[in-house]
């Protein structure tokens, strides 16, 4: 049995846990699966210890920042999954969907009135970490938040990293202890674990279970909801069991081309896994151990000296491959984790380097060769045919293909009056489209194109300054197209 380690456990108030509490709570909040799991195992952990039923408690609130029909339905649809999980091994999941505003209001009051004491996720970004600290100053039983995140716990690291460099570099330096600890990969399956049969009369009483047409994500219930209802549902289904099928596609079909073809548009060799990881359907733990078993690779090609250079290729002992997937699923998501959680600023124009904020105001009145107008943008009404498909791509799907963001982002600076509006917009469209939009990592990807985690570059230009400068022309020129352009070019 694998004990949760201490560096990845915090405690969000200073009260003790309470012996005569009737149950242990799990408050699932980013985290949104039932296996591989370092809070869920905590939370099995405490327990044990305190010889209480386990409550599994999954909420989704109508007012979060940007709520809508497609980030909705792709939390319920992992509400589904997670049900069915619990019920497996027989334990008490409360899947519990607001209908009307704030009728959620009290919630975790009243269980931590119950409780032997709450576990809950570790997440550093969105308005989770203010909404746990909020009702960790409410309740007077211990509050834990555990990070299950990634590989490399997020607290261990006492400085914020610039480059992915330097960061990889002092991966390679300090991974090696903590990656043989894995998460459990089915923890309710401990029959040490006492069953709850039921939630609390009181509780279903006044925060019901959501029924199944909710769950199901049938078309009249999602109508009724006061959200965004013209953000529709996303191209792909959420949820724990669509999580692995995506990985299992990827793994068997797409991983074998993945460096070569991963930032080509037509061939897509993309893992397809950003929004799964983002709401937590699948952890980055589960990830790599697949891709591990699959590489028949073992923790003891970490410990070589030289692969402790920064460099991107040869570190993890891998086929080209595999590591250039794991750049991005480790050094560049971890990145952003790292950010989040030392910064509360993170995602403010004033967390750029300082070099690109003054490179980005001496250039800030430079003319502009066209201005577009938010609408004009969000509704892909440019000149640009690629920059316009990319857009409808993230409108109409969820998801735009990554090489293409990177693009999309400069494009959106050259078209706006200021630095500061373009950041705006690019914010406003990633967050509200985007189903792996609100995480560390697509701040990243936002904050790299106005400088973050890159350097000066020259030729200084107008607009851009020393910030890396990026065409369409350029693009296309590099890229296949003619079927990504077919399929997504605004009618």
């Amino acid at each position: 049995m694998t004990q949760t380690p201490a560096v990845r456990v915090r405690d969000l108030n200073s009260h003790p846990a309470r012996p005569d509490g009737k149950f242990v709570v799990y408050w699932m909040t980013a985290y949104r699966r039932l296996s591989s799991n370092f809070a869920l195992q905590r939370a099995t952990e405490l327990a044990r210890v305190h010889h209480k039923p386990l409550l599994i408690v999954e909420a989704l609130r109508l007012d979060y920042p940007w709520a809508s029909r497609r980030l909705h339905a792709f939390v319920l649809q992992g509400m589904r999954d997670n049900r069915d999980h619990a019920l497996r091994y027989s334990h008490c999941y409360v899947p519990f969907v607001e209908t009307t505003a704030g009728q959620g209001s009290g919630m975790m009051e009243w269980l931590a009135s119950q409780a032997a004491g709450i576990v809950t996720d570790d997440f550093p970004c969105f308005f989770l970490p203010r909404m746990i600290n909020a009702v960790a100053r409410r309740i007077d039983v211990k509050l834990e938040a555990v990070d299950s995140n990634g590989l490399f716990p997020m607290h261990v690291a006492d400085t914020e990293f610039s480059t992915a460099y330097a960061f990889r570099r002092y991966l390679q330096k300090n991974l090696s202890v903590y990656l043989p600890v894995m998460p459990e990969s089915e923890p309710l399956a401990n029959s040490e674990i006492l069953r709850l049969k039921m939630p609390p009369a009181e509780m279903t009483a006044r925060w019901p279970s959501a029924d199944l047409s909710l769950l199901n994500c049938e078309a009249r219930a999602l109508d009724r909801l006061p959200i965004d209802q013209c953000v529709k549902e996303a191209a792909m289904t959420g949820g724990p069991h669509a999580a692995r099928t995506q990985l299992g596609s990827f793994l068997e079909s797409r991983l074998s081309r993945y460096a070569e073809d991963r930032s080509q548009p037509d061939e897509d060799a993309s893992s397809g896994l950003s929004p799964y990881l983002h709401f937590g359907h699948i952890s980055a733990h589960e990830v790599f151990q697949q891709l591990a078993a699959q590489e028949d690779w073992s923790v003891t090609h970490l410990a070589d000296p030289k692969n402790t250079r920064g460099s991107r290729a040869g570190w993890w002992g891998m086929s080209e491959n595999a590591e250039s997937f794991l750049d991005e699923l480790v050094t560049w998501r971890e990145l952003g984790f790292n950010m989040c959680s030392r910064r509360r600023d993170f995602d403010r124009y004033e967390s750029l380097p300082e070099w690109a904020q003054t490179t980005l105001r001496i250039h800030e009145s430079d003319p502009r060769p066209v201005v577009y107008s938010f609408d004009q943008m969000r509704n892909a009404e440019t000149h640009d045919h690629l920059w316009n498909a990319a857009q409808y791509q993230l409108t109409s799907t969820g998801r735009m293909h990554n090489y293409l963001r990177m693009l999309w982002g400069k494009k959106i600076l050259e078209w706006s009056e200021t630095p500061r509006a373009a950041l705006d917009t690019m914010l406003e469209l990633n967050n509200r489209f985007a189903v792996d939009g609100r995480n560390p990592n697509s701040y990243s990807g936002i904050f790299w194109v106005l400088g973050r985690y890159d350097r000066a570059w020259g030729p200084e230009r107008p607009i851009f300054g020393k910030i890396r400068y990026m065409t369409s022309e350029n693009t296309a020129r590099k890229l296949h197209l003619s079927k990504y352009l077919q399929q997504f070019s605004p009618q």
